[in-house]
C-alpha cells in the first residue's frame, strides 16, 4: 500500500483529506507541524507528501528541501488557503511536484496523488536497477578467496578513487573487463558511461574511427558524423582491452589525447575535448613489447601507471570450487534445471585442469556440463575427454636422440630465457600458447 504523510494545523481539515484519500486506497499518515511531519518521515516509508503552505513552526515552501534531505525520492505537493506567486516559484524550484490552492483545488489532489505516486516508483524502479548494476559490477562480485586474487582486489580498491590510469595486465580469460567495471564503480565517476573497446579486433582504419570518430565525408562510406568511443566516454571511463595490438600510429595519437584530453576526429580540424579515465588491458608483457620495438615506450610508461596483474586460474586452484559452483547455478537457472552439486571426482579433475582459457574456459565447460546433465549433479563423464583424461607427464628419460629430448630441451632453455614468462615463449618458439601449456604439461617442465 502507497503511504501519503499529510502535514496540516487544521485538524479538522486534515481529517477530511485522510478520509478520502484512504477510500482511494492509500495509506495515511498525519502530522500537525513541521517538526512532526519530519519525525514521521523518518519513522515510515512515505511516497508522497501534502502539507500546507503555513505550518505553527515554520513554511511548507523551506519544509520541503529538509523533507528531501530526509527522503530524497518522495514528491511533495504544497496546498495553501491564498495563492502566492512568489511562493509557488519557490516551491517548484526547491523541488515539489505541485503547487495548488485549497478549495479551489481540491478535485485535483486525488489525480495529482496517482502521478506523484507513478513518479515515486518510477524512481524506486531506476534506483533498484542502478543498485543492481552496481552490486553486478561492483569488486563483491568477484569470486575468490585464494590470496593472488585478493591481493589484486585490494590493489584495486586502493586505485578506484584516485583518478589515474590503470593498466590490467594477465592472460585471456583473467577476468580483466570485470575489475576494470569494479573500478569504474567505485570510482567518481560511478553512474557516468563506461565503454569499452578490444583493439584486436578491428583493422587500423576501423579502430581509428572507433575510438576518434569522424566527420561527415571524411572517407567513403563517412555519410554521417559519428562520435568516437573517446568522446563517448567523456566524464566516464574507457576501457581499452588489448592495447598491445593497437598500430603503432594510433598509439601516438592516444598518447596526445592522454596528455592534452583533446583530439581531432578524422575529417575534422578542430579538437574535440574529452574527460575521461583510461583503464587498459592486456595480455601481453608490454615492457618487453616495447624493448623489442613493439609497443611505444612513452606510451607504456604513460598507461604503467598503476599495474593491477590478474592471476591465471591455475594459480588459484582453491577458487574453482566457487566459481564452479557459480557457474553451475548460473545455468541451473538460465536452463530451468535443478542442478545443485558438483560431485567430488568432477571437482577433482577440474582442480588438476591447466586451464589456458582461465576462468573464460571455465564458465564454457561447466555450462557445457549443465546442459549435458540429466541429474541434479555435475559429474566427471559431462566433462570434456582432455579434462576427463588428461595426458600424464613421462616420468621415463627421453632419448637424448629423440625429436621430444630436443624439443623439450630447447623449451626449457627459451623458459629460463624469458623467467618463466609464457605468453614471451610462445611468442619466442613461434607458437601459440595453448600449445606451449601442452608442451609444459607432456614434458614435465
Amino acid at each position: 500500500m502507497k503511504t501519503v504523510l499529510i502535514i496540516d494545523d487544521e485538524e479538522k481539515l486534515r481529517t477530511l483529506l485522510a478520509r478520502i484519500i484512504q477510500s482511494e486506497g492509500f495509506e495515511v499518515i498525519e502530522a500537525g507541524d513541521c517538526r512532526s511531519g519530519l519525525k514521521k518521515l523518518e519513522q515510515h516509508e512515505i511516497d508522497v507528501v501534502l502539507s500546507d503552505v503555513k505550518l505553527p513552526d515554520g513554511n511548507g515552501v523551506d519544509l520541503l528541501p529538509k523533507i528531501k534531505l530526509v527522503r530524497p525520492i518522495v514528491e511533495v505537493i504544497l496546498l495553501t488557503a491564498y495563492g502566492n506567486i512568489n511562493d509557488g516559484v519557490r516551491a517548484m524550484k526547491n523541488g515539489a511536484f505541485d503547487y495548488i490552492v485549497k478549495g479551489d483545488d481540491n478535485e485535483k489532489i486525488i489525480p495529482l496523488l496517482h502521478r506523484a505516486i507513478e513518479k515515486v516508483q518510477l524512481q524506486k524502479k531506476v534506483k533498484d536497477l542502478e543498485k543492481r548494476v552496481g552490486e553486478k559490477f561492483s569488486f563483491d562480485a568477484i569470486i575468490g578467496k585464494s590470496k593472488a586474487i585478493q591481493q589484486a582486489i585490494e590493489l584495486a580498491k586502493k586505485v578506484a578513487p584516485i583518478d589515474t590510469t590503470v593498466l590490467l595486465t594477465g592472460e585471456t580469460g583473467t577476468g580483466k573487463e570485470v575489475f576494470a567495471q569494479g573500478i569504474h564503480q567505485a570510482s567518481q565517476r560511478a553512474g557516468k558511461t563506461f565503454v569499452m573497446l578490444n583493439c584486436s579486433t578491428f583493422s587500423k582504419d576501423i579502430l581509428e574511427s572507433e575510438l576518434f570518430g569522424h566527420k561527415q565525408g571524411a572517407f567513403t562510406g563517412a555519410i554521417k558524423d559519428k562520435k568516437g568511443l573517446i568522446e563517448e566516454a567523456n566524464g566516464g571511463t574507457l576501457l581499452l582491452d588489448e592495447i598491445g595490438e593497437m598500430p603503432l600510429e594510433l598509439q601516438a595519437k592516444l598518447l596526445r589525447v592522454l596528455e592534452t584530453n583533446e583530439f581531432i576526429k578524422l575529417g575534422d580540424t578542430k579538437p574535440t575535448k574529452s574527460n575521461f579515465r583510461l583503464i587498459a588491458a592486456t595480455n601481453r608483457d608490454l615492457k618487453q613489447e616495447y624493448e623489442a620495438n613493439h609497443f611505444r615506450a612513452d606510451l607504456y610508461f604513460r598507461l604503467n601507471v598503476f599495474e593491477i596483474h590478474l592471476p591465471p586460474l591455475r594459480e588459484r586452484v582453491k577458487d574453482i570450487e566457487l566459481l564452479a559452483t557459480h557457474f553451475m547455478q548460473q545455468f541451473s537457472d538460465k536452463t530451468n534445471k535443478r542442478i545443485i552439486n558438483i560431485d567430488a571426482e568432477c571437482l577433482e579433475k577440474l582442480e588438476n585442469y591447466t586451464w589456458v582459457g582461465n576462468i573464460r574456459e571455465l564458465k564454457n565447460i561447466i555450462e557445457r556440463a549443465v546442459i549435458l546433465a540429466d541429474s541434479n549433479t555435475l559429474t566427471a563423464d559431462l566433462l570434456p575427454f582432455d579434462i576427463q583424461q588428461p595426458k600424464p607427464n613421462p616420468k621415463g628419460t627421453l632419448s637424448a636422440f629423440s625429436m621430444a629430448s630436443v624439443e623439450k630441451l630447447h623449451i626449457q632453455k627459451v623458459l629460463n630465457y624469458t623467467k618463466g614468462n609464457k605468453a614471451e615463449t610462445a611468442r619466442l618458439l613461434e607458437i601459440g600458447i595453448a600449445t606451449l601449456y601442452r608442451k609444459i604439461e607432456e614434458y614435465g617442465l
